[in-house]
């Protein structure tokens, strides 16, 4: 039987440098010829995609708490089956952008809506599928925020055709993603075995450096 493929995820604020970190960390373990699945939540799959969209629409600004939370849960138990665990069982590094600890800190926290519903649905809908590692990229709220809202202003203002609009949780006041953070922290805390805080404020190379260091691409091969 192949070895079970690794599952490494990235947290953090939106405008924290998750995507770029990530981009970089697939690079450098494809440069030591290791198959990685580079992939994100929401989305992952077409119809992980299509709920995103949804989700981080701001027109869909009059979704109740309840409603967005079954959302992540749909997009990511098709996630699951259809690319994580296929990769992992094909010996793949799987890198991903979000999992469950995004809705423990988004809608756990920054909506309130407590820890228990969260972790209770990930043990009923996901098979209780966790991460390896999990790196957590902590930065300063106000300027994650204003990156983030900064990016997809000037993805706007670009206007591209069929570029979907993701604004909608940058939308949240300042005490929501404070929230968000002070949950984060929590889990990092009660799992210090998966998850690992790292310093998101310096450059992205300083922060590359720390995460290579942290995943040690020699003891995946």
């Amino acid at each position: 039987m192949p070895q079970r493929g690794k599952f490494i995820t990235f947290e953090g604020l939106d405008g924290c440098g998750k995507s770029t970190q990530i981009q970089k960390l697939a690079t450098a373990l494809r440069a030591r010829n290791l198959p990685v699945t580079l992939t994100r939540e929401p989305g992952g799959t077409s119809t992980g995609e299509k709920i995103r969209n949804l989700l981080l629409d701001t027109g869909t600004r009059g979704l109740v708490s309840h409603a967005e939370l079954s959302l992540m849960f749909a997009a990511r138990t098709q996630h699951i089956e259809e690319v994580i665990r296929p990769a992992l069982a094909q010996s793949q590094v799987v890198l991903c952008d979000r999992f469950t600890d995004s809705t423990e800190a988004y809608q756990g926290g920054g909506r309130q809506l407590g820890s228990k519903l969260i972790l209770e649905l990930h043990r009923i809908l996901c098979g209780n599928l966790w991460p390896d590692l999990t790196i957590l990229m902590d930065s300063d709220v106000a300027a994650s925020i204003e990156r983030a809202r900064r990016r997809n202003n000037l993805r706007s203002e670009k206007g591209a055709a069929g570029d979907p609009d993701e604004n909608r949780f940058e939308r949240e006041n300042r005490a929501f993603f404070e929230r968000v953070r002070k949950a984060y922290l929590a889990i990092a805390a009660r799992e210090p075995q998966r998850v690992v805080v790292v310093n998101a404020r310096g450059t992205p190379q300083e922060t590359h450096e720390q995460i290579l260091a942290i995943v040690r691409p020699d003891k995946l091969v």
